[in-house]
């Protein structure tokens, strides 16, 4: 008998470690009067890593996006394609992913809404990057008084 297909839901986890190492490399390139390698990455103020671990990396489908915002704004959420930690590459701008996942949420609205199409297809690439990775990277772009305490989100998966 056929085992039951399962759904997998990985949260995004902020990581509040790797965030403030990224900001700390901007800073002391601005203490030191220097610029940025040529298509490095700088982390915005209102950008934050996030990371999803994956508990099981094969035969993953993606299903959708489950992502709660508790008040009006926008978040854009890019995926890096490569691991990196900031003690040994800086994230370049060439490492990060398209499409991204926009999701907003208008004013006294109850659901947060998304462009479909580029969701699915981000979501489509996230599972095909889980198969040779267990930690995959993520930028959060807050928008519009939108903070990461506003934030909920995972990606879920048919295992």
């Amino acid at each position: 008998m056929a085992a039951e297909a399962r759904m997998l839901e990985l949260p995004f986890v902020r990581d509040e470690q790797l965030t403030r190492c990224m900001r700390l490399r901007y800073q002391s390139l601005q203490q030191r009067n220097v610029k940025p390698q040529d298509g490095e990455k700088l982390l915005r103020p209102n950008e934050h890593v996030y990371r999803v671990d994956f508990i099981q990396q094969h035969n993953l489908r993606f299903l959708r996006w489950d992502v709660q915002l508790e008040r009006p704004g926008k978040v854009t959420v890019t995926g890096t394609s490569q691991l990196w930690t900031p003690d040994l590459t800086h994230l370049m701008n060439r490492q990060l992913l398209e499409p991204v996942g926009i999701f907003w949420k208008k004013p006294g609205a109850k659901e947060v809404e998304s462009n479909e199409a580029d969701a699915q297809e981000f979501g489509e690439r996230i599972a095909e990057l889980a198969q040779i990775r267990k930690v995959m990277y993520f930028l959060f772009a807050f928008t519009d008084g939108l903070q990461p305490a506003h934030l909920k989100g995972s990606v879920v998966f048919k295992a």
